[in-house]
């Protein structure tokens, strides 16, 4: 089991890297799931094995052996593990699982992988952390039962969202949202106020009465008209 020091130093490790890899595309998911998986995959950078092939993210080289982008090189290496097919029962199996060069190149593959495969089109673009690997499982990256529960436990465990910033928030002209506003944005906007400690109950893209009562209360700490009405003087305040 990892330390809380090798732990904390995993997560610094590769957290950059899967902000950096998301930032820019087109089709992106979230650096907040894709770090949880790298823990979750590698026991926090503690197994020798996938530490020693830059596999940190346990992607199988597949029988097409299919290049999604130009980061797999084609290097590859056996081991093995356990897939629970029938959602209860574990059995043990041996496969081939992707090497990499380094592991810039491991989580540039991840993400040219999902926005790849139309069977993970539900994790692309979505602000929300559970649809997002919802998605990604239901897509076949994993077969465990629990691995959607592990996944967010460690998001929230180690506060990882807010690596997001750099994939939801790419739009430096912000819209102006009140109250009955409903999308990306409105996640974006409560996953601030909520970092920020306001408390604006679910993360669900619903501008609503508590997020309408958080955003007048934030106008009001800061000087600004207290109107519930997030426009461009109200996003400064927020995204300094």
């Amino acid at each position: 089991m990892a330390t809380q020091t090798q732990v904390k130093k995993f997560i610094n490790r590769v957290a950059p890297i899967a902000q950096e890899k998301a930032k820019g595309r087109e089709k992106w998911s979230l650096p907040s799931v894709c770090i949880a998986q790298c823990c979750c995959e590698s026991a926090y950078g503690t197994s020798l094995k996938m530490m020693k092939a830059n596999a940190i993210l346990g992607i199988k080289v597949g029988k097409s052996k299919v290049h999604f982008g130009k980061a797999w090189k084609d290097k590859a290496y056996s081991t093995r593990t356990k897939e629970c097919y029938d959602g209860k029962t574990y059995v043990n199996i041996t496969d081939m699982f992707r090497a990499y060069d380094n592991i810039n190149d491991a989580i540039e593959d991840y993400y040219d992988m999902l926005a790849s495969c139309s069977r993970y089109k539900g994790c692309i673009n979505q602000a929300d952390s559970k649809t997002c690997i919802t998605a990604i499982k239901n897509g076949g990256y994993a077969t465990s039962p629990t691995y959607i529960n592990t996944i967010l436990g460690i998001i929230k465990k180690y506060n990882l969202t807010i690596y997001d910033n750099v994939v939801i928030g790419q739009s430096t002209i912000k819209p102006t949202l009140r109250y009955g506003s409903r999308g990306i944005d409105v996640q974006f906007l409560q996953h601030i106020l909520t970092s920020n400690g306001y408390n604006i109950g679910a993360i669900d893209g619903i501008f609503g009465t508590k997020t309408l009562d958080a955003v007048k209360m934030l106008q009001l700490k800061n000087g600004l008209s207290v109107d519930g009405i997030v426009g461009q003087k109200t996003w400064a305040v927020l995204t300094v």
